[in-house]
């Protein structure tokens, strides 16, 4: 009896273990990333991580000095841009407004097109993040 009454509080505490693990990990997979700043040299670039969204993403950057080129990515494909340099630029897409184009993984990119150094800061968001 003992050694069954054992096996059950084990599997129980494994159990429990387990649907912890699965929760904590659900839940940090659809938390947004913090902002993240880079120094870009004139030529190059810097993307956020992917997020996936399933109804809505709103994507935010910011330039210093003489700006940056934006866009936001769906699956790798450029949904929106910005034709020039700018120092603040976001893009919403939501459901709601009828200008999401569909569930998927987002990101956002910067491009240094300019002659001098420039940090840009970018940050991702989907869903109920904003």
């Amino acid at each position: 009896m003992t050694t069954r009454l054992s096996a059950r509080i084990a599997a129980a505490v494994l159990a429990t273990g387990a649907a912890t693990a699965i929760t904590l990990a659900g839940a940090a997979a659809a938390q947004a990333g913090p902002p993240t700043s880079t120094v870009l040299t004139p030529g190059n670039g810097a993307c956020s991580a992917s997020q996936y969204a399933s109804y809505q993403v709103r994507a935010d950057g910011y330039a210093t000095n003489q700006g940056a080129k934006f866009k936001l990515l769906r699956n790798g494909v450029v949904i929106q841009n910005t034709p020039t340099r700018v120092n603040a630029w976001s893009g919403e897409l939501r459901s709601a407004y009828g200008t999401f184009p569909g569930p998927g993984y987002y990101s956002v990119c910067a491009q240094n097109t300019g002659t001098a150094n420039t940090t840009v800061t970018l940050q991702i968001r989907s869903d109920n993040e904003f």
